[in-house]
């Protein structure tokens, strides 16, 4: 009935009741904003005019229109300026965790940019290719594998918003695995 223009009790009354309802029930997100800014890229455009912008949705902190930040990840890490800050098309002056934003970048390159790389405070973090991680790894009933993975196994792991080919190394007490399809967290970083 609300589709239909009703503004009874059954019509756009129950909808502002239920939508009153959830905000009242569900809490508002926590927002890591005291960290340092990390934005990980999900697009790249270039547009006339304007320059380099990437899109994403902020992970952590905060970033402001004027500040350096660096592109981290896949290639060199390059430092730029935010020169914009974009949301739902409009123009901010700052965009913070859990916010999804398009930044512009000043003299920065559609080429120099990709998917998989991170936006961030400049030093707050550095890029790695080495580590050991703690994995779950679903069973066949999960939704796993059904046969074992071995020894130097090469999969597809995905980080933030990138996939990079890994090499699995077991160790020795290891005989069966499952499906690659798992969860984990890096545990030591090795180079």
């Amino acid at each position: 009935l609300a589709l239909e223009g009703d503004k009874g009790e059954l019509g756009e009354g129950a909808i502002m009741k239920l939508a009153e309802a959830l905000d009242s029930y569900i809490p508002n997100p926590e927002r890591a904003i005291d960290g340092a800014f990390l934005m990980p890229v999900e697009d790249v455009f270039s547009i006339s005019g304007r320059g380099t912008v990437v899109t994403g949705r902020v992970e952590r902190g905060i970033v402001k229109v004027g500040e350096e930040i660096e592109i981290v990840g896949i290639k060199p890490t390059l430092k730029t300026t935010c020169t914009g800050v974009e949301m739902f098309r409009k123009l901010l002056d700052q965009g913070q965790a859990g916010d999804n934003v398009g930044i512009l970048l000043r003299g920065t390159k559609r080429e120099e940019v990709e998917r998989g790389q991170v936006l961030a405070k400049p030093g707050s973090i550095t890029p790695h290719t080495h580590f050991t991680a703690e994995v779950y790894v679903l069973s066949k009933d999960e939704g796993g594998r059904h046969t074992p993975f071995f020894n130097n196994y090469r999969p597809q792991f995905y980080f933030r918003t990138t996939d990079v080919t890994g090499s699995i190394e077991l160790p020795k007490d290891i005989r069966e695995g499952g499906r690659t399809v798992g969860a984990g967290v890096v545990a030591k970083i090795l180079a």
